[in-house]
Order: C-alpha cells, then structure tokens, then sequence
C-alpha cells in the first residue's frame, strides 16, 4: 500500500491535454516529428551500445517543446532504468529553498507514479540541504510535465524523486549534484535536468546566447556554464537544475554532452519577436 500524499496535476489541460487518449496522441505525434523530434515513435535502437547518465529537457507546453523533449526520451527509452529523479526551477516561489517529497504518488492522466521514500531520503540526508516539503511542488509545472514521457516510454514502472530549487547557485547546485550521483550509484536510474533556455528575446539572440552556453554544458564544466551564463545575462530558467545535473552525470562517469535537439519558440511556431529557447542533452 504506498503512504503518503497524492498530488493530483496541476497543468493537465493548459501545458498538455487531460484526456489519456489525446495526451498519448501528442507524445505521439512529438516522437514522430522529422523537424525538430527524433522522427520514430520508441524504443530507440540504442540498447547496450551507450550509457546515457542524465539528460536536460524543456518543460513549456507540448505543443511547443513537446517534439523537442521527446528526443531525450527517445534516445533513453531502450535504457534499464527503474528509477528517476528529476530536478528543475521553483516558478512561484513557494516552500522551501530546496525541497523534495517524502513519500506518496504523482498522477497525470497516464495514472499514478510511486514517490521513491528510500532514494529521496539517502539524497536529503548525503546533502545536508534537501527539505521535506510538498507545498513547494504543489503548483510547478517543471517536473510535472516530465512524467507523461516517461509513462510513455516505462509504462509507470518506476518509482521517482523529485526535486524543486529556488536556491540556484554553483554551490547549492553543485553539493546536490554531488549527493544524487553518491545516492544513486548503486542503482539503475536516469537524470533529468527540466529547464527551459533564453526567454523573450529575439529569435536570433535566443540562438546566440543558447549555442554559446550549450557549449558550456557538452563540456560539463560548471565554472565554464556559470561564468557563460552571467556574461551572457542567458535567462534559462532551470540553471541550477542543468548544473546539478552536469555535476552528477560527470561524478558517476559521464564524459561527454551531445545536443540531441535546439529549437525556440520562434522556429516552431512562426513568432520569432519573443522566443523561448528549448534543448535536449544527453551526457553520456
């Protein structure tokens, strides 16, 4: 019997649909966009040639970043993983500076995922700054619109931890960084940074700025991507979160960041005046 609170979701109907059968449509539809998806419907053919130790995804609604996002999930939908912790930007505010959940389940309109107790438990305790506090998610689409694709692609066999940041800085980022690679060495689980890059800017400043510090991530240099980011004033929501996860792909292994897929707003969907940037990178 699982314990604990339910979170019922917060954006279903506004960032994706909320009838089952429209949202597997879209996730669908996203996978099989030859422009700016990966252009097959999953699994990917990977399987065993690669490690894939964490990636970073957008989090606007679908019918903007949704074709982007899929190639992230396309490429670790042949990956072994059972468990998940994603990591992404507080938009309201609200609740601790860092937060997790302690236990319960997550629903979206694909049914319901199991809150790992055990996993968000060793990751709050191996860092000393990761709270309890539901209050935090409550409201937040980041992680949220994360899950449909990974019930898409796992069919909700796994358990997850998520993870809200309000505190962004190198240091907050990298000690949680640090504490997720130590918690989860031991297990077969997958990564998720959930951000968004440049917000409203010009189409060609959002491409600009981004390709500059997407460079930053593919070297998994943190000091590189903080630095870049400042210089540049890059408006990307999540970049704790992407730093987190840079810092815990690189402890556990990885080498390398590979750029699956860029896109603004602009280039989806025609205004090119106020864009947002996406990306989908895996660290491998």
């Amino acid at each position: 019997m699982i314990k604990g609170n339910r979170r019922a979701p917060a954006v279903a109907g506004v960032f994706y649909p909320s009838a089952a059968d429209e949202l597997n449509q879209l996730i669908e539809l996203s996978f099989k966009e030859r422009r700016f998806g990966p252009g097959d419907l999953p699994p990917s053919k990977e399987q065993g040639r690669r490690r894939i130790y964490g990636i970073i995804s957008p989090h606007a609604g679908y019918i903007y970043s949704g074709a982007v996002a899929a190639n992230g999930y396309y490429e670790t939908s042949s990956m072994n993983f059972d468990r998940v912790v994603i990591i992404g930007p507080n938009h309201y505010g609200i609740g601790t500076g860092l937060a997790t959940v302690r236990d319960g389940i997550w629903e979206t309109p694909l049914g319901q995922v199991e809150i790992d107790t055990e996993l968000a438990s060793r990751i709050s305790e191996n860092s000393g700054i990761l709270d309890f506090d539901d209050l935090a998610h409550s409201r937040d689409h980041c992680l949220e619109v994360q899950l449909p694709f990974l019930q898409y692609i796992k069919k909700n066999q796994f358990k997850l931890v998520p993870i809200i940041m309000i505190m962004q800085d190198k240091v907050t980022a990298s000690e949680i960084g640090e504490s997720i690679a130590d918690s989860t060495r031991a297990l077969n689980a997958l990564l998720i940074a959930s951000s968004d890059f440049t917000h409203y800017e010009p189409n060609s400043e959002a491409h600009r700025k981004d390709r500059e510090l997407i460079e930053a991530i593919l070297s998994l240099d943190t000091s590189i991507f903080y630095s870049t980011l400042e210089r540049l004033n890059v408006s990307a929501c999540g970049y704790g979160a992407i730093a987190s996860i840079m810092t815990a792909a690189k402890a556990l292994g990885a080498t390398k960041g590979e750029l699956l897929r860029y896109a603004t707003s602009g280039d989806i969907v025609g205004d090119t005046n106020n864009v947002v940037g996406y990306a989908s990178i895996i660290f491998t």
